[in-house]
């Protein structure tokens, strides 16, 4: 199974995005090559094995990341598997 998270793209440089993932200090690389036009810092995209599929408004993007943090803090921050 595949969750898509929002990233906050950081920058792009080279047809690379450096883009933020959730609050902390982790970051993934991803190509920009099968947009039609790059990101710009501050914006969100989805990323999926090295490349951003989309841009996402600012809007669902941050409700996404908000449910998110919700269904982690039901959880208590431990992941369960089911099986």
């Amino acid at each position: 199974m595949c969750l898509a998270v929002p990233m906050k793209v950081e920058d792009v440089k080279d047809g690379i995005a450096r883009c933020r993932v959730g609050e902390g200090d982790t970051f993934v690389s991803a190509s920009v090559a099968l947009l039609e036009e790059a990101p710009q810092p501050g914006e969100y995209i989805i990323v999926h094995a090295g490349f951003a599929l989309r841009k996402l408004d600012p809007a669902d993007a941050e409700e996404t990341l908000k449910l998110l943090r919700e269904m982690l803090a039901m959880g208590d921050g431990a992941m369960t598997r089911y099986g």
